[in-house]
């Protein structure tokens, strides 16, 4: 009896860390625009474990099982850069999964309330002149591959020097500036544009390299349109087109204090 209570709890635990792993799974594929690809591989092994388990259909169930070899393969290959973003989130400090986290002294350091203000009062500014920026605020994942893509500054976050950077004549304009740890660390850094099509057309290049940043990372993107000087946000996956300054404040003010 006890032994059979004890299977019952393995099976259980056995059951929720198999959901559990397809959930993560979805919201990655999800996140990344690949929801797709994952209803396909989850189709294809729901048919492999029919036909290789439940049917005992040798032959079909050896090409099946090669099929899955070489599949692995391609899969780890093609989506590299979310499995590294799976791991990376894994390990980080906001993980729940975290088991380091419990002998770590407090959070992350975004930035404080009176480095915030500066980039709310430079992205007003930047609106009303239909200047185009593009800000990237990281916060618990790292962002050193992106910083390396850009021009190194580690200067104070100041609203003079935001200005500066994305004003037109500026050679470092055109790339995005990159905010970790309460300072301006690069501007001029290239970003993972996104390819999903379920972005609005009427959104340019600078909304697209936003979304896939915040689908490459936890980071949070402010966009300032030069076309239309509005002020939007890209964040786990998802824009939050046409804020105000203040909105901007408020979700800056959320993502720190979270």
């Amino acid at each position: 009896m006890f032994l059979e209570s004890i299977l019952t709890i393995k099976n259980l635990i056995d059951i929720f860390l198999v959901a559990y792993l397809l959930y993560k799974s979805y919201k990655i594929m999800k996140d990344s625009g690949s929801i797709n690809v994952f209803l396909g591989i989850l189709i294809f092994l729901i048919t492999w474990i029919l036909v290789s388990q439940i049917f005992k259909m040798h032959l079909l169930g050896a090409i099946f099982d090669k099929m899955l070899s070489v599949g692995t393969i391609g899969l780890i290959v093609l989506f590299q850069e979310d499995i590294r973003r799976f791991f990376l989130n894994i390990g980080s400090k906001e993980s729940k999964i975290n088991l380091f986290r419990l002998f770590r002294g407090g959070n992350k350091k975004i930035f404080a309330h009176e480095e915030m203000l500066p980039v709310v009062m430079a992205c007003a500014n930047m609106s009303k002149e239909k200047i185009g920026a593009l800000i990237v605020i990281e916060h618990s994942l790292p962002l050193e591959d992106i910083v390396k893509t850009g021009d190194y500054i580690n200067a104070n976050i100041t609203q003079r020097l935001i200005e500066n950077i994305f004003f037109k004549n500026s050679p470092l304009h055109d790339g995005a500036m990159v905010i970790s740890k309460g300072r301006i660390t690069a501007a001029g850094c290239i970003l993972p544009v996104s390819h999903d099509l379920t972005i609005p057309k009427h959104l340019g290049l600078r909304h697209r390299a936003a979304m896939g940043m915040s689908q490459a990372s936890d980071a949070m993107v402010i966009i300032v349109s030069e076309e239309t000087g509005k002020i939007s946000i890209a964040h786990k996956g998802k824009f939050h087109l046409r804020i105000s300054p203040e909105k901007l404040e408020s979700m800056l003010t959320e993502s720190v204090e979270n």
